[in-house]
């Protein structure tokens, strides 16, 4: 159910979600993405239930594009 312009307050309800094979298996602090969708949906792991926000194609392109080159600390 979307309930507002960019969450899902309840993820469970979009399907085609998936991890980063770079997330490890303990369980951290992960992300996973669902695929599929118009709009690019992500939630924390840990809370599947929980929201998730939603990206344009072109913003979640150009986040992962920043990442892939180092740009943001740690």
């Amino acid at each position: 159910m979307v309930s507002s312009e960019h969450t899902v307050y309840d993820s469970s309800t979009l399907t085609g979600w998936y991890k980063s094979s770079y997330s490890g298996g303990n369980q951290g602090n992960c992300l996973e993405v669902a695929r599929g969708h118009a709009d690019i949906p992500v939630r924390d792991s840990k809370r599947p239930t929980g929201p998730a926000l939603t990206f344009s194609p072109e913003s979640w392109s150009v986040f992962v594009s920043t990442v892939r080159r180092g740009e943001f600390s740690a």
